[in-house]
């Protein structure tokens, strides 16, 4: 739990670190005055250039550090793939080599946690991507099944997905910063009259709220994109496999079996997902297998 909590810490201050740095640079580099994102005179142009860098700036540092922040929330015993300690864990090794190789992708490290039923994969890079699967996942399925499982967490990193959830996330971040404080100078001086140059309390709590609120429709349109590239991870999976039938039955024994949400940085990339709607980072496992066995009709 500590350790958790001094990683959150840790990623946010360095968050807060390299923004700070970036926006400094940005200001000599270009002569912009960031003074100018709020208050009297605002610029939209500037506020742009600051909402890029503050939207932008999380998502870049969590992807940089996704992989120690999953090896250590989790637990992950990484695997030494030159030297496998055990048989699961040559096969493991194995297994993943195989799929990467049919996929075109780099040989990613590997890992097993302490766990009930799940896998994730993680990177900045298709160059250093990392696949762990959890021990719930290997007691509660077959060889075929894990298989399925772990062609489906090589297909996330071929497909780049991680790069490309950083993307949006950081595109929806800027927009969240950008209309908040757009809304925010607007009510401050607009409705509450506020003449003075600097931005007053009005312009602070409006956008504070509006970040909250901008955020949660935000989260919405990342989820969306999430659950659309889990389909085309179950069918990355169907193509390496050869047939869509062991990512079906594993998709059916997953639907079966105790299933546990990952951490933040890594919870869009597993296997299983929150049940849930609009929020949902994966479609319903029924979902999941209908789309599968269409794939199969054609």
């Amino acid at each position: 739990m500590f350790k958790r909590i001094g990683l959150f810490l840790l990623t946010n201050v360095a968050v807060l670190v390299v923004l700070g740095v970036v926006l400094n640079i940005v200001s000599a580099v270009f002569g912009i005055n960031f003074s100018n994102v709020a208050g009297k005179g605002q610029s939209y142009g500037t506020l742009l250039i600051f909402a890029g860098i503050v939207g932008f700036s999380g998502s870049i540092i969590s992807l940089l550090m996704s992989k120690t922040i999953a090896k250590s929330t989790m637990g992950v015993q990484m695997i030494d793939v030159n030297h496998p300690s055990t048989k699961l864990e040559a096969w493991l090794v194995d297994t993943v080599h195989h799929h990467s190789q049919k996929a075109g992708i780099p040989m990613p490290e590997v890992g097993i946690y302490e766990g009930e039923a799940n896998a994730f994969a993680t990177g900045a890079t298709k160059n250093s991507s990392m696949v762990a699967v959890s021990t719930g996942l290997l007691s509660s399925m077959n060889k075929e099944e894990v298989e399925a499982v772990l062609a489906h967490e090589i297909a996330h990193v071929a497909n780049g997905d991680m790069v490309t959830m950083t993307l949006i996330q950081g595109v929806t971040n800027t927009f969240v910063v950008f209309l908040s404080r757009i809304i925010g100078n607007f009510v401050d001086r607009g409705i509450l009259r506020n003449e003075d140059d600097a931005p007053g309390v009005g312009y602070y709590v409006t956008s504070f709220i509006l970040d909250l609120v901008l955020g949660f429709l935000a989260s919405m349109v990342v989820a969306a994109f999430s659950r659309h590239r889990e389909f085309r991870a179950d069918a990355g999976a169907a193509k390496i496999m050869g047939s869509s039938t062991p990512m079906i039955n594993a998709l059916a024994r997953l639907g079966g079996v105790p299933t546990e949400e990952l951490p933040g940085a890594v919870k869009g990339f597993g296997i299983a997902g929150s049940i849930g709607q609009l929020l949902a980072t994966h479609p319903s496992i029924e979902d999941r297998i209908v789309a599968l066995r269409t794939q199969n009709a054609h």
